[in-house]
């Protein structure tokens, strides 16, 4: 016992140590790398009123959009993914803004109203919209879509988007029908702007312009220019956004690279000119794919046209310059063919597009192609029958010409068949019963095939673009060393101003998302790296650095400093004028003439021989003054004012009736709404948008 008595006595202390570091240990370890540490990297891509949008739930939100877009465009490009990025990114803020108004006004819409907005006696719009046949709401058509849905997932599920889109569409109606009823217009007031309006003014004036004071001579320090922009802070509010000043350095092809393109592809003519293969050799060898199609002469569009267009059979024409191609044109054939074409069809879907077995679509289509000619109703067969949703509001119709994008075998027949021929077609969408309706202006068309090469930039070309920028970079290391470079070696710099978090596209280099993404890392005044754009090599600079909220005053000098000058003027003018007894006491004083204007009204700020000068209008009609007295001094926008009425006149136009004028202005009012209301509940939420960091 004494042994533990003196280990306890002894090493007590130590071993409350030890396991109160420990526990630190362990809560420290827990903060760092746990779930929730302090040093997990934030994977919030924005907030709206506090409720964030997580990386993975965007980024699905995204990828379904994508999913939709691409039943329109197979292959969707950069350009295409930022607008879908910025779309969805607008769904989010909507769904979160108006779903908070909604609860807190007690908006909700019910399953039954769902129901009846699509089942009802007065169907919601888009319901009507997708049931129209024959410009008539066909509610046979909407039972019959409800009744296939328990069987077809695809119809089931475009039923269930139905449901959410009236659903939303509905909250949207309640919420701007509450917000409208609020709109009023008070007879007094209406009242009163007709008392406003009811007569204008001749008005004797003189001005002093403030051109009449030099510039030079006004010294105004930061601390007014300051305390101007602190005093008007919605005219300097400006969204968080960046100012970059770059140097590129392009890959521009030699004199070198050019005779290489001319003697690859002259020596590809002689193939061109002896193969039967045309179609594979120039798929094979040519910048510019081979369109088995024809086109009529005047829809040719090509450079040097006259001398393609009338080439004959087999001849070759070339080579020649078409933007930075080289190119060969040999003409393959020319025939009369109509310019327009108008069909109607209906798709029976096979195999692979989710339709009937190839055979049994066959035998379906062939069926309807022996009822369309034995008189059956085409519209008819299209809303039963076709697979194509893309022209079932259209009765299968489409207007075609030869430059249109359809399947190769559809265009065929269209301008091949003759007018009132029904025939089916096989396509990759399936079969198709072809109609055509109308042929027009019949004439000249051709086919022609371009062997064309590419001018590019030779790797030795590229590297001396990619050289010159690197020397660049290194001798600019500072935002002084840049400019100084830049001088030296007389190069041009370009300015991208007003650079968003989420932009994708500077003017001058195209897609520069990791220049974007540099310029929000960067510090002001930082000089990046050679950023490798195409062929393109880019140096940038880092001038300036827009926080949310005020304009800071070197960005908005110019126009600060206009302003304060002109408010300093002011004050000398009117010291100068004092308060003048007479218009003549006001002309002596500042060696101005007496001047005269017509027709000025209360309601019109625009003075004919004054411009735009709101507060002289408005003093025109002070019954302060009326028109025994002269104003005292003006302020106005072009110069300091002293007027005097001669005379008020009745207005031209008799007033509006009270109560039309307070119809007219309620509903002016209501319509700005549907296009504003959203963008002043923007604004008035708390929205962070921290997508930059991830895209």
């Amino acid at each position: 016992m004494s042994v533990i008595q003196k280990i306890r006595d002894k090493y007590a202390v130590m071993i409350v140590v030890v396991i109160c570091l420990a526990i630190v240990s362990f809560l420290l370890q827990d903060a760092f790398f746990g779930k929730s540490s302090l040093t997990r990297r934030s994977t919030s891509v924005g907030k709206v009123n506090g409720e964030d949008l997580d990386l993975a739930d965007y980024q699905r939100r995204i990828q379904d959009a994508e999913n939709g877009a691409r039943q329109q465009m197979p292959n969707i490009d950069e350009q295409t993914r930022q607008y879908i990025r910025e779309q969805v990114w607008n769904q989010f803020l909507n769904e979160q803004i108006m779903q908070a108004q909604y609860k807190k006004l007690g908006i909700v819409v019910t399953e039954a109203e769902v129901v009846d907005q699509i089942k009802g006696k007065n169907p919601n719009p888009v319901v009507v919209q997708q049931f129209t046949r024959d410009g008539q709401f066909d509610r046979n058509a909407l039972q019959q879509a409800i009744s296939q849905a328990g069987s077809n997932p695809q119809i089931r599920e475009g039923l269930h988007q139905l449901e959410s889109y009236i659903a939303k569409y509905q909250e949207q109606q309640k919420y701007v029908t509450l917000i409208k009823q609020g709109v009023y217009y008070p007879k007094w007031l209406a009242k009163q702007q007709q008392e406003d309006n009811s007569q204008s003014a001749t008005v004797s004036y003189v001005s002093v312009p403030y051109a009449t004071i030099s510039d030079s001579t006004i010294k105004v320090t930061d601390a007014e220019l300051d305390r101007f922009i602190q005093d008007h802070k919605q005219l300097f509010k400006v969204e968080e956004s960046r100012k970059v000043e770059y140097v590129s350095f392009d890959a521009v092809p030699s004199a070198i690279d050019s005779t290489a393109a001319i003697q690859q592809i002259v020596a590809m003519k002689q193939e061109l000119d002896t193969t039967k293969d045309v179609a594979g050799f120039i798929n094979r060898n040519s910048d510019i794919k081979y369109y088995d199609g024809y086109i009529s002469k005047n829809e040719a569009k090509v450079p040097q046209k006259d001398s393609i267009v009338n080439l004959p059979v087999g001849a070759i024409f070339g080579p020649y310059y078409d933007n930075n191609l080289i190119v060969y044109a040999k003409m393959i054939d020319r025939k009369n063919m109509a310019d327009s074409v108008k069909v109607r069809h209906i798709l029976i879907a096979s195999g692979a597009q989710g339709g009937a077995p190839d055979s049994i679509a066959h035998k379906r289509a062939d069926s309807i192609e022996v009822a369309v000619k034995g008189g059956a109703d085409f519209k008819a067969l299209v809303n039963q029958y076709s697979d194509d949703p893309g022209s079932k509001q259209t009765g299968g119709e489409y207007d075609l010409t030869p430059s249109s994008q359809f399947v190769p075998e559809f265009k065929a027949f269209a301008f091949d068949g003759t007018k009132g021929q029904v025939k089916v077609v096989k396509t990759q969408f399936g079969y198709h019963v072809i109609e055509i309706m109308d042929q027009k202006n019949i004439g000249p068309a051709i086919k022609v095939a371009y062997l064309g090469k590419s001018v590019e930039a030779s790797k030795e070309t590229n590297n001396a673009a990619y050289g010159a920028a690197s020397d660049f970079a290194s001798k600019s290391r500072s935002a002084s060393a840049f400019e100084k470079t830049i001088q030296q070696g007389k190069l041009n710099k370009r300015i991208a101003d007003n650079v968003r978090p989420m932009d994708f596209v500077i003017p001058g280099i195209g897609q520069s998302r990791e220049l974007v993404r540099w310029a929000y890392e960067a510090k002001k005044g930082d000089v990046s790296n050679v950023f490798t754009f195409d062929d393109k090599y880019v140096v940038a600079v880092l001038t300036s650095v827009r926080q949310e909220g005020t304009a800071p005053l070197e960005d908005v000098r110019p126009q600060v400093e206009a302003e304060v000058k002109k408010h300093k003027k002011a004050e000398q003018i009117i010291a100068k004028l004092q308060t003048p007894a007479s218009l003549d006491a006001a002309s002596k004083s500042t060696n101005q003439p007496v001047l005269k204007a017509e027709g000025v009204t209360f309601a019109t700020p625009f003075i004919a021989s004054l411009g735009f000068e709101p507060r002289v209008a408005g003093a025109a009609f002070n019954k302060k003054w009326g028109t025994a007295s002269v104003s005292a001094p003006i302020e106005g926008n072009g110069g300091v004012y002293v007027i005097k009425v001669d005379s008020f006149q009745p207005a031209a136009q008799p007033g509006q009736d009270v109560a039309a004028q307070q119809a007219a202005y309620e509903q002016g009012v209501k319509s700005m709404l549907d296009q504003q209301l959203f963008e002043v509940l923007k604004k008035k939420s708390d929205v962070k948008d921290t997508r930059g960091k991830f895209f």
